[in-house]
């Protein structure tokens, strides 16, 4: 039997499960040619969830006409380096593809392919033939990251001239009404992309968000369908933590050890897991702000000096005032499933919901030299005292002249997991 689980990728539509409420809203956004922005943390599903919604069976299963929609999927990503007509070219290429059968309509595209330059107006006069056969364009834009960032061939100028001529496309033209639009990025919108000069009008505010949030406890558990103790099962729910990807990888390992008549163990899966997620948690930090990245290290530094014998542990100073005067990228990293808190005595105390990530941050951490640290400064004085800043350096640097201890303790935050009920 093969593996029941997939990773490397987005899921195909048998291993696809959840996210009743996300596929609801898109086709609710769909379904009034209204236009949707869907954002979260890497390995979250937006791929696979805009493969979801390109898939005719989906539609077909909620009783939708898939004969009156043409459905172009693609990774901005992909188009490299991103440009205003190397987008409006790929479009055009997909949905020549996409009208097979339609060959009135493929030659008026291959009219404009052949064309050395393609502009908003070149999809604008497509989608009014689109419109005059009833039909509309559902575009789906994977990895919209890329049409964020500057490139040698892609100025913040000419950035901001594209959005904004994506957003007339679909609110002001008349074309509009045969267009809805589902795109996905790393974070909100209005977090990425050009500064809007005083007075301008958003180039994103016709989106509805929403985030995509790690699966539920009910989810994960009902897919995790391996046959291994409640310890273990405790444990590796616990470090998946609804997160989508995570869950695949673990799946597919402890399938494939007993499908080989082994019985899994702590140190091999972690050795293992660690070795295969690894990316999800670099991307979270690369993708994060220096700000956050900060947070996420005194995160790191304080449940690190919690577990460490009292005589071998550093000081870090007053990082509760930190974190109070840093709520909303705090919140932010709540919502995007990076990390969560509790309530102790009043007090918020922060931890990762992955101890994987955890485990990276450190990592992170005991990888840098003092070049870096001292590149940091700037960042560590922006959220707090100078004198505060001394504190965690010192943190930091105790941590390179005790690797043996720090990595004893990494290796029980993963562990712990394994011996108690989660």
């Amino acid at each position: 039997m093969p593996n029941p689980y997939y990773v490397g990728g987005p899921v195909p539509l048998k291993y696809f499960f959840g996210r009743g409420s996300e596929i609801t809203t898109a086709f609710d956004q769909i379904s009034k040619r209204a236009h949707l922005a869907i954002y979260g943390s890497p390995g979250m599903g937006k791929s696979s969830l805009l493969k979801y919604l390109a898939a005719p069976e989906v539609w077909q299963k909620r009783g939708k006409d898939i004969e009156k929609v043409f459905i172009v999927l693609i990774s901005c990503a992909g188009i490299s380096p991103f440009t205003a007509s190397g987008f409006w070219r790929e479009i055009l290429s997909r949905l020549h593809d996409e009208a097979d059968g339609d060959e009135a309509l493929r030659n008026d595209i291959e009219l404009l392919l052949n064309e050395q330059k393609i502009e908003k107006g070149d999809l604008r006069r497509i989608l009014k033939k689109i419109g005059q056969q009833d039909k509309f364009l559902l575009l789906l834009l994977d990895d919209y990251d890329a049409a964020l960032r500057t490139n040698d061939q892609y100025t913040e100028a000419e950035m901001l001239t594209f959005l904004s001529e994506f957003r007339d496309l679909a609110v002001h033209s008349n074309e509009g009404r045969y267009l809805s639009t589902i795109v996905t990025t790393f974070r909100r919108l209005n977090e990425l992309g050009p500064t809007i000069a005083p007075g301008g009008s958003p180039w994103y505010n016709h989106y509805l968000f929403r985030l995509l949030r790690p699966l539920t406890i009910e989810e994960v558990s009902s897919q995790l369908f391996i046959p291994i103790s409640g310890l273990f099962r405790a444990g590796v729910l616990k470090i998946i933590d609804g997160h989508p990807a995570l869950l695949q990888n673990a799946g597919y390992l402890l399938y494939e050890t007993l499908q080989a008549g082994k019985t899994p163990d702590i140190d091999t899966f972690t050795r293992d897991f660690q070795s295969a997620t690894e990316q999800y948690f670099r991307d979270t930090w690369r993708f994060s702000t220096d700000e956050e990245q900060i947070l996420l290290m005194l995160i790191a530094l304080c449940n690190l000096q919690g577990r460490l014998n009292r005589n071998t542990r550093y000081a870090l100073g007053d990082v509760d005032l930190v974190f109070s005067q840093r709520s909303r990228e705090l919140v932010d990293l709540e919502e995007r499933g990076v990390i969560q808190h509790i309530l102790d005595e009043g007090k918020r105390v922060y931890s990762f919901t992955s101890s994987m990530m955890e485990w990276w941050v450190i990592q992170e951490i005991q990888n840098s030299n003092e070049e870096k640290l001292l590149a940091r400064e700037r960042v560590f004085l922006n959220l707090m005292s100078r004198e505060q800043v001394q504190k965690i350096q010192q943190a930091i640097r105790w941590l390179w002249q005790n690797k043996d201890i720090v990595q004893s303790a990494i290796f029980a935050i993963i562990r712990q997991f394994f011996v108690a009920p989660a």
